[in-house]
């Protein structure tokens, strides 16, 4: 039985004694109810690359957008997946010893190469960050890009110091509740908002000093709270809701732009000068998992593992969910992480 063969592009051929897995295959875009787990060979990993028995992996808006035929960089057959959490199966080059436990994610992994969405996964050296961890594979399976975009957009695109105040723009998101609960880690004062005043106190619970209902004038209520506005603030909804936030930030403040839950991510007619506030600057974070240090990884891990940090997963999925799983990440039903756990 041929397998498919890891080498960065399309999927190749290798004799591999029969072995097949489960894995999800995208044909083309399409919607949740056409995804469905298929066996296919199992990949094999050429020197620089390692194959992963994946344990468990978490849900990523950017799945949903390769769905949808939204993603400029994918190429199908594909299987989708920017992240996964497991154990090393096979390491060619000898940098990572098997049954070693480890996190992948970014660098292509999905949408140039197969992904995640499989029992084993074949991934570049570069995306594999080790970790030692108790926690269980659904915990750590949600961490990694999550962990990931979060410390980059915090620390890469805003700069954020101790003292400050920060505003997250998409609060209930997994990268929202992550970055409120790391920037408060951090010693930031967080102001964080939900569409839902229902998740009003969840929000609470997870630390955030400041919950606001986002009716799309957000602006006026930070300022209520700070007249001079907030140093620093964490766009996740998207383009339509961007020059509220601006508004809603200091002079020699900054705003990062990360994501677009509303699929909103281009400015047309962009003139700097009418759609900036005077002195706010506008920065943009979508960094790989070499802007996450292994030993800030394994930090944060250890702080889960301690309690320290309440991130919050929705709901655990089997593989064979992965419809219900998508369909519940596209229509925002989720506060915080879907995790799909590889049931064997």
């Amino acid at each position: 039985m041929a397998a498919v063969e890891a080498r960065g592009g399309g999927w190749g051929e290798r004799e591999t004694g029969g072995m097949e897995m489960r894995a999800v295959v995208l044909d083309g875009p399409g919607a949740a109810e056409e995804m469905r787990v298929r066996r296919v060979p199992v990949p094999e990993p050429g020197v620089g690359w390692v194959r992963i028995k994946v344990e468990a992996f978490g849900l990523n808006r950017s799945e949903y957008h390769l769905r949808a035929g939204l993603a400029t960089n994918a190429r199908f057959p594909v299987i989708p997946g920017i992240e996964a959490a497991g154990t090393v199966d096979l390491a060619p080059g000898g940098e990572f010893a098997p049954g070693q436990q480890v996190v992948a994610m970014m660098g292509g992994t999905g949408r140039e190469f197969d992904g995640g969405y499989a029992e084993y996964t074949v991934v570049p050296v570069t995306s594999v960050i080790p970790v030692e961890t108790t926690l269980d594979w659904a915990t750590l399976g949600a961490l990694p890009e999550m962990l990931q975009t979060a410390h980059g957009s915090l620390h890469t695109g805003l700069g954020i110091q101790p003292g400050q105040t920060i505003l997250v723009r998409g609060g209930t998101s997994s990268v929202g509740v992550a970055a409120a609960v790391l920037a408060k880690d951090f010693g930031l004062t967080v102001l964080s908002t939900t569409r839902s005043p229902a998740r009003v106190q969840l929000l609470r619970k997870l630390g955030v000093d400041h919950p606001l209902v986002d009716d799309g004038n957000v602006a006026a209520k930070v300022r209520e709270i700070y007249p001079d506005g907030v140093n620093a603030a964490l766009e996740l909804v998207g383009t339509n809701v961007l020059p509220d936030t601006l508004k809603a930030t200091a002079v020699h403040g900054t705003v990062c732009f990360t994501g677009m839950l509303s699929d909103s991510w281009t400015i047309p007619n962009f003139y700097p000068i009418g759609y900036l506030p005077n002195g706010v600057r506008l920065t943009a974070y979508g960094g790989e998992s070499s802007d996450l240090p292994a030993e800030a990884f394994q930090r944060y891990v250890e702080l889960v593992e301690r309690g320290r940090l309440p991130l919050r997963i929705d709901r655990v999925f089997a593989l064979d969910e992965i419809a219900e799983a998508h369909r519940v990440m596209e229509d925002g039903r989720a506060v915080g992480k879907l995790v799909v756990r590889i049931d064997r």
